[in-house]
């Protein structure tokens, strides 16, 4: 089994968080989102997986540290990790044909923007599985149609006529990846684009017209981290499910000061606590220095320094230094309010 994971994009919703930074390497409960995802789906699959293929983006953005994060995450599953790039933003079905050599045998493709939790038996007798979660407004979201027998028929975007209420959430399983490959070769041979780039759904259509069977396995949560607002929240959910979980969160190896830890919440090693309240829903990177301040719902990343504040629904980049009185705030690394 393959998982692949592109994730070449810029991030640029998550902005200046991502400046520095690329999105699937932010932080979410102490623990990057890529990781996470590929971790959970890794569970859910209950097989060997034999490499996991990542399609990063310009390596100027995307350097050897990434590289290397990424190698490190294969290997804690014991895959061999394969880098390729996507150097223009031609869309999703160009980013997955990027990683050609990689695109054989059976594969799960991953788009590395969400978390989700899920525990359902994948049907790997389907030529395809579209991974799904039911929603509330379905006209606000790519959904699937299914026909009497649950199989997928169409896919249907942004529907002002009810289709169905799950939503498709950018993971998908293939029997043969290697079918999906032809489809998406014959989609860039014809240039065949929408919204200005080559789609997934163009090669998945013609799979469908060609009679393969798809199906749905449905997620129990799926978590945005498109913007700051959703990651804060997502960080709020993750924490509550590793706490429920049993997972030890907060690290031994901090230095508290007169000071009080709400859980759940995830500290680093090396963090500083002094006269300062930390939760519920907080997650602080290593080394960094929390002082006379009030701090809950929040991201703070690695080596910042928040002195006098109070802060509800804040996210603050590494290498920040927050001093005032501000409470709903984002600061980007290396930033300094003083």
């Amino acid at each position: 089994m393959r998982i692949i994971v592109p994730m070449a994009g810029r991030g640029s919703r998550l902005r200046p968080h991502t400046l520095t930074v690329p999105k699937p390497l932010i932080p979410v409960a102490g623990k990057p989102i890529v990781h996470r995802l590929v971790t959970e789906i890794a569970n859910i699959l209950e097989d060997d997986i034999d490499e996991i293929a990542f399609i990063l983006g310009d390596p100027a953005f995307f350097g050897d540290d990434i590289v290397e994060s990424l190698q490190e995450l294969a290997k804690s599953l014991n895959a061999k990790a394969s880098i390729y790039r996507q150097l223009e933003p031609k869309g999703t079905g160009h980013a997955i044909m990027c990683a050609e050599p990689s695109l054989s045998g059976p594969a799960v493709i991953a788009y590395a923007d969400t978390l989700i939790k899920a525990d359902f038996n994948l049907d790997k007798e389907a030529d395809s599985v579209i991974w799904t979660k039911k929603v509330k407004h379905p006209e606000a979201y790519g959904v699937v149609k299914l026909n009497d027998k649950d199989e997928i028929v169409e896919l249907v975007e942004k529907p002002q006529q009810f289709v169905s209420d799950q939503a498709v959430i950018g993971i998908y399983y293939f029997k043969d990846v290697d079918v999906l490959k032809k489809e998406l070769q014959y989609v860039l041979d014809n240039d065949i684009i929408h919204g200005g780039e080559y789609q997934i759904n163009d090669g998945i259509k013609r799979m469908m017209a060609d009679g393969r069977i798809f199906k749905t396995g449905t997620v129990d949560e799926w978590m945005d981290c498109g913007n700051k607002e959703v990651t804060v929240e997502t960080n709020k959910k993750m924490l509550d499910f590793l706490s429920e979980d049993g997972e030890a969160l907060v690290s031994t190896k901090i230095t508290t000061e007169n000071s009080k830890i709400i859980e759940p919440c995830f500290i680093a090693d090396g963090v500083t606590l002094k006269n300062s309240t930390v939760g519920p829903h907080v997650s602080i990177g290593k080394g960094t220095i929390i002082e006379e301040s009030s701090v809950s719902n929040s991201i703070i990343q690695t080596n910042a320094t928040v002195k006098n504040a109070t802060l509800e629904n804040a996210m603050i980049g590494n290498h920040a230094t927050f001093d005032g009185n501000f409470t709903n705030v984002s600061i980007g690394d290396y930033s300094e309010l003083k």
